[in-house]
């Protein structure tokens, strides 16, 4: 943690719940659970800086998995073509520190990832790539930090079919649920249990991906 944390954290009094966040949920790696996660986003938000320190924050999208996990300390992702200006790439050629934040508004979770990242030349010459996935780039970031983003605030949304227009619900966009779960659209194959391991689905949410350890059995007193 950094000197202006840790003086908020004294300010605050919060330096000892900060400490057991970080003992506990901050890895310095992809746990298997973490891995999983990441192979099934169609998003993430990642922020970066040039050297003066000037931010940007930016959206990324593909379909499941557009994000690789390549090992426990590397993911990779394709610069799919935009508006030409490059600003995320130009400022890791600057300064290489990334922050990559996945949040899945179904399952209402999030997951940062922190880290340096370098540019390779990956060409996507594959028959039958659609035109908008077509690459020159990717983004591979080695990973440097990795915690559970709390729920509390995460909207709760579900997918609503494409339309041809953009604007709305009909575009393909999310949709937040206010109250229990929303009718799917007719033809959208839900996200079952199945598709993800039993005990990430009972576990609770801040346990999501870093398990508590089990309760010691309780030792009786000697008399």
């Amino acid at each position: 943690m950094n000197h202006g944390e840790r003086r908020l954290q004294d300010r605050l009094g919060t330096r000892e719940r900060a400490d057991a966040f970080e003992a506990r949920q901050t890895l310095d790696h992809l746990n298997e659970t973490m891995r999983h996660f990441i192979g099934r986003q169609e998003m993430m938000f990642l922020a970066t800086a040039d050297a003066s320190g000037d931010c940007d924050s930016t959206f990324r999208a593909g379909p499941p998995g557009f994000v690789r996990v390549l090992d426990a300390e590397h993911v990779s992702w394709p610069e799919y073509r935009g508006n030409g200006v490059l600003a995320s790439l130009g400022n890791i050629t600057e300064n290489p520190q990334v922050g990559l934040l996945f949040i899945d508004f179904h399952d209402v979770i999030g997951l940062h990832v922190n880290g340096t990242a370098e540019i390779v030349e990956d060409p996507d010459d594959r028959p039958g790539t659609p035109p908008g996935q077509r690459t020159r780039l990717r983004v591979v970031a080695r990973v440097r930090q990795a915690y559970i983003h709390c729920a509390k605030h995460i909207p709760r949304m579900e997918r609503m079919p494409r339309g041809r227009a953009g604007g709305g619900p009909g575009s393909g966009s999310r949709v937040p649920v206010a109250a229990g779960r929303m009718p799917r659209p007719e033809g959208q194959v839900p996200r079952s249990e199945a598709q993800v391991p039993r005990s990430e689905a009972q576990i609770k949410k801040s346990d999501y991906f870093v398990p508590a350890p089990p309760l010691l059995p309780a030792v009786s007193q000697p008399r």
